[in-house]
């Protein structure tokens, strides 16, 4: 039997009981056409693959051919439970207790896809609250995976299409503590890279004998992370470089090893791009192996590119359905980590604001029932005032 698609409550359930651990489907995506296409909705199932990574399912659905299109954009995969048996109740049991619904997703982020499917349900029952234009839904089922045959290829579908999106609210957790704290206006950019020093392997007995890289690409990670790449921005936090794995390709205490590996990622606000992150790498590492004589090569990988949507008609609008539901006014924010906000930026203004993220990808994730519906109650005054505020400008 369906979920009523009002309930929130029962629209996560049903979508929690669903083990669509990326990048299986789980019936997640098939539960959802189902909800959406009596309410209207034109489903569009499609998979995408690419060498060397799973394939992938998706949705996109929407309702109504005219614009403006109002996206909400989300995820129906998620992370791995864990040690099963650490949880006190069933990961994909999607049940209630003391108020609490737990189970795998429900933060991150089925509990938004039922949210706004609730909230949208509720609009679109009165239709004197929404003016001409359309609502969708893009649903990936590769947002916790590498992000390649997920949403990134679902917009380029869209745009053989001609099919656009005039704005997209995303439905990560992104409230630190309470419903109400915080939108998330945009994200730093997120590049992975790979140093590799080279040196020549030799007896540890007789070290003229060879050329150890250990201690030089040591040096070199002090003056990546050492460096201070900038001081912040009015909207973001100072750009860093973490550096996440060191590695020797030697298991031999008396052996000096030919070469010497780091990865490092580099978080970086709106004062730079990819092109000039990587150059300011290569500088450091040009001017570092140069006094030391090393030899390097570094390279990088990556898919999430700096975004900010600046306050405008859409923030306002988020932010005033938010306060009007919660009493909070939220806090404009760019922290975090990346989500698929990264790619959707490329095609319209995008914000995004979900549920509380206390225990996301956590044992026992869980999200309080009373939670659920006042997002629901957030999104749907949401979609309400947006398309209020595209009648205004009409008139």
């Amino acid at each position: 039997m369906l979920p009523q698609s009002t309930d929130p409550v029962a629209l996560a359930q049903a979508l929690i009981r669903c083990p669509s651990v990326t990048p299986d489907e789980g019936g997640a995506l098939t539960l959802l056409q189902s909800v959406l296409e009596p309410l209207g909705f034109a489903c569009h199932r499609m998979r995408f693959s690419e060498a060397a990574t799973p394939d992938v399912e998706n949705l996109y659905a929407r309702r109504g051919t005219h614009g403006p299109n109002l996206c909400f954009a989300g995820h129906t995969d998620v992370v791995p439970v864990g040690d099963a048996a650490a949880w006190t109740m069933p990961p994909f049991g999607a049940d209630v207790r003391d108020g609490f619904l737990y189970g795998r997703g429900a933060v991150d982020m089925k509990g938004a896809v039922g949210c706004f499917i609730a909230a949208a349900a509720r609009v679109l029952a009165e239709p004197a609250k929404m003016s001409k234009g359309s609502i969708s839904l893009l649903i990936t089922g590769d947002e916790e995976g590498p992000s390649i045959n997920g949403t990134m290829k679902v917009l380029d579908w869209l745009a053989e299409r001609g099919e656009t999106l005039d704005a997209c609210l995303v439905g990560e957790p992104s409230n630190p503590r309470a419903l109400g704290d915080e939108i998330k206006i945009g994200r730093r950019g997120s590049l992975n890279g790979e140093l590799v020093v080279h040196g020549k392997q030799g007896h540890a007995a007789y070290p003229r004998l060879a050329d150890n890289p250990v201690p030089k690409l040591a040096r070199l990670i002090d003056r990546l992370s050492s460096q201070r790449m900038d001081t912040g921005t009015p909207d973001f936090e100072p750009s860093s470089v973490q550096v996440t794995v060191i590695s020797v390709p030697n298991t031999a205490t008396n052996v000096i090893p030919a070469e010497a590996r780091a990865k490092f990622n580099i978080r970086y606000n709106d004062l730079w791009s990819r092109r000039t992150v990587e150059d300011w790498v290569r500088l450091q590492c040009e001017a570092g192996t140069a006094a030391m004589g090393a030899r390097c090569d570094v390279s990088f990988s990556g898919t999430g590119d700096v975004f900010l949507t600046k306050p405008g008609p859409l923030v306002e609008t988020l932010s005033a359905a938010v306060a009007a539901e919660t009493g909070r006014v939220p806090s404009l924010t760019t922290g975090g980590g990346t989500s698929d906000a990264r790619f959707i930026k490329d095609h319209c203004p995008v914000v995004e604001f979900g549920l509380v993220n206390a225990t996301i990808h956590q044992v026992d994730e869980r999200v309080a029932l009373a939670d659920l519906e006042t997002l629901t109650r957030i999104y749907a005054r949401f979609i309400e005032g947006y398309f209020a505020e595209v009648a205004a400008h009409q008139r």
